[in-house]
């Protein structure tokens, strides 16, 4: 009697199915793990942020109901213009003293001015300028500064400017722009500010002497100084 004989199947095929679904497993398991760690670790860094930009708007709401800060107020409350004429070869020959009143209104902050400079310009071109030491500014405190410019400048002026220079002789009024850099500091405290370099500019209508009264003018800080204000 013949027996029947069967195929015998391999194991190699199984084995190697299962090795690929284990290594899939593993991989895949790996990928779950790193994209976990990557969430948590932005979720943390992100709330970390969250957390530090609500501590800064606390403080400064705190900061602000606490100290009230008021803009420091700079006023040209005086001039006295003796001379103010062109002579040979657009030669100006000035003679100009200005007092500047600064106004801090601040209860608690105070200012350390480290270098304060003083131009004046005609027509867009600087013809004198004054260097002050430095000092401090306590609060609710007024402060002055005195300058005085005096010499003779070359300024070359275009026809419509020759024209504005006339009209200004004529009515004894000279558009003079003054313009102070600081060198400046808050003060609250033990607690100071770092040193910041504003700029405050002074749009005058300056009479001679002789001619009409001056009016006390209040000056602008510079547009990128706006929280000075």
């Amino acid at each position: 009697m013949a027996t029947k004989s069967y195929p015998r199947h391999s194991s190699n095929n199984g084995d190697s199915c299962c090795c690929s679904r284990c290594l899939c497993g593993c991989f895949n398991c790996c990928c779950k793990c790193l994209c976990s760690c990557i969430g948590y670790f932005f979720n943390y860094v992100l709330s970390i942020i969250c957390n530090i930009i609500i501590a800064v708007v606390i403080f400064a709401v705190l900061f602000w109901l606490i100290v009230r800060p008021n803009y420091i107020k700079f006023t040209a409350t005086d001039t006295s213009l003796t001379q103010f004429n062109f002579r040979n070869n657009n030669t100006l020959h000035y003679d100009l003293s200005i007092k500047i009143a600064i106004r801090n209104p601040n209860r608690r902050v105070g200012i350390y001015y480290n270098n304060i400079e003083m131009l004046a310009f005609y027509k867009d071109v600087k013809f004198g300028s004054q260097t002050f030491g430095k000092f401090f500014q306590n609060p609710k405190n007024t402060s002055f500064l005195n300058a005085v410019f005096r010499g003779q400048k070359v300024i070359p002026l275009s026809s419509d400017q020759i024209l504005e220079l006339d009209k200004e002789t004529k009515n004894g009024v000279y558009a003079i722009v003054v313009k102070i850099l600081l060198k400046a500091r808050f003060t609250l405290g033990l607690f100071k500010t770092w040193e910041g370099n504003p700029m405050v500019r002074c749009d005058l209508q300056v009479p001679l002497k002789s001619g009409n009264e001056f009016l006390a003018t209040n000056c602008d800080w510079d547009d990128k100084w706006w929280l000075f204000r």
